[in-house]
């Protein structure tokens, strides 16, 4: 098995991302040396495109993302040896339901809060669902049963925990807006304002302030080359996924198809 040139993998990553990416490399080494599945713990899209960048280069291993659903946004990767047969991949995921008299007041905020004052780390917790007095939460596997019983308030008010299947999961009904229209450019300012509703000038300011994500990366420069399957997201206002270009109108703009997820 070929050995995982590290340094060469973790050139130019620096702070955060260089130990994610270290514990990547580890894991997808625990994966080949001991030919078996290596879960890691959840990532957000940030830390998923991350992963995506750094494990393809790596001969001989495979990746699966568990997140409870395809639309839930933290997933936990199984890294895996070419020849393991997938369908006998455990998901490394599972999700518990908390009841309680909340009144509708209870807040994603409230609930990460209460699980993580209960000494849970955050990369064991995945999506927050909440609707109403009812919220859902992945979970890793190894804590659900910990968070069952030591999971007993949140703020002040005392909450009921049961274990469900992944299948009764209440995913919210996707929002999407599409816009068809044409560019001058396929700049960052000029397709992010379109899909945003906001002029060039002012979606300039807004990258410049590092508000601004390609791929859940910032990018500070405008004038930055946006392709076909790129997410642009601004925390607060939704994504925009640039879907396709749909050629040159005679007056040599491009035509583009964007996806608005609000």
């Amino acid at each position: 098995m070929p050995e995982i040139d590290r340094e060469r993998l973790l050139k130019g990553l620096q702070g955060e991302e260089r130990l994610l990416g270290a514990l990547l490399l580890d894991k997808a080494a625990e994966a080949l040396d001991k030919g078996r599945p290596a879960a890691t713990d959840f990532l957000d899209p940030a830390g998923r495109a991350l992963a995506d960048d750094l494990l393809k280069y790596i001969e001989g291993l495979r990746v699966m993302a568990f997140g409870g659903h395809r639309r839930l946004e933290r997933v936990r990767l199984v890294l895996l040896p070419h020849y393991y047969l997938e369908a006998t991949v455990e998901p490394p995921v599972t999700a518990v339901e908390i009841r309680g008299h909340f009144s509708g007041r209870i807040t994603h905020r409230d609930v990460l809060g209460a699980l993580t004052g209960s000494g849970f780390r955050r990369e064991k917790i995945g999506d927050i669902l909440i609707d109403g007095d009812t919220c859902q939460v992945v979970l890793a596997p190894e804590i659900a049963a910990a968070v069952q019983r030591d999971l007993v308030k949140i703020g002040d008010q005392v909450a009921e925990v049961c274990e469900i299947d992944l299948e009764q999961l209440a995913i919210p009904p996707e929002k999407v807006k599409e816009i068809r229209s044409t560019v001058a450019s396929m700049r960052l300012d000029s397709i992010a304002g379109l899909g945003f509703g906001e002029s060039r000038t002012k979606m300039q300011r807004e990258i410049k302030a590092g508000k601004v994500k390609v791929n859940w990366r910032a990018v500070l420069s405008p004038d930055y080359d946006v392709n076909p399957g790129d997410v642009i997201a601004i925390r607060g206002r939704g994504r925009v996924i640039l879907e396709e270009t749909t050629g040159i109108s005679k007056k040599g703009r491009t035509g583009v198809l964007l996806k608005r997820l609000i």
